[in-house]
């Protein structure tokens, strides 16, 4: 078995992380893209109207582009995302859903510029039957994450 670093990044900084964090322990990298890119006007949360909001505030489904090889083959999956409204965005649900997670420990890790990490855990283990852990951390660093 081994271990799977996926990752949603909005403006780099996640992906910065998870890069960082794949290489250190020679892990597996797949990174969560929607079907239909996000824009900078898409994730403006501070527009009432903006794509992110719409999604978030409405629990919509997020078409995802490609999948994961060889799912069943890993057994610790590490999420990498920013905060949106103290939960994973959507995007990161919805990909969630493809599945399954029995038996997998899961670590949600997240990047935020100033949110919490709220009860990111236990929303994401509704997507995640199964799993034998659900942890979530906010970090800042691919060491923190290395250091879990």
């Amino acid at each position: 078995m081994s271990t799977l670093v996926t990752y949603f990044s909005a403006e780099g900084t996640t992906r910065k992380v998870a890069e960082e964090f794949a290489g250190k322990i020679g892990a597996e990298l797949f990174e969560i893209c929607p079907v239909e890119p996000y824009t900078k006007a898409d994730i403006n949360y501070l527009n009432p109207l903006s794509r992110c909001n719409k999604e978030q505030i409405g629990g919509k489904d997020v078409p995802i582009a490609g999948k994961v090889k060889d799912f069943d083959s890993y057994d610790t999956v590490y999420i990498g995302f920013p905060i949106w409204y103290a939960a994973a965005p959507r995007v990161v649900y919805s990909f969630c859903q493809q599945y399954n997670w029995e038996g997998k420990k899961v670590y949600a890790f997240a990047t935020s510029g100033g949110s919490g990490i709220g009860k990111t855990a236990e929303k994401l283990s509704d997507y995640v039957k199964g799993a034998s852990l659900v942890e979530a951390k906010l970090i800042h660093s691919a060491d923190e994450i290395e250091n879990w």
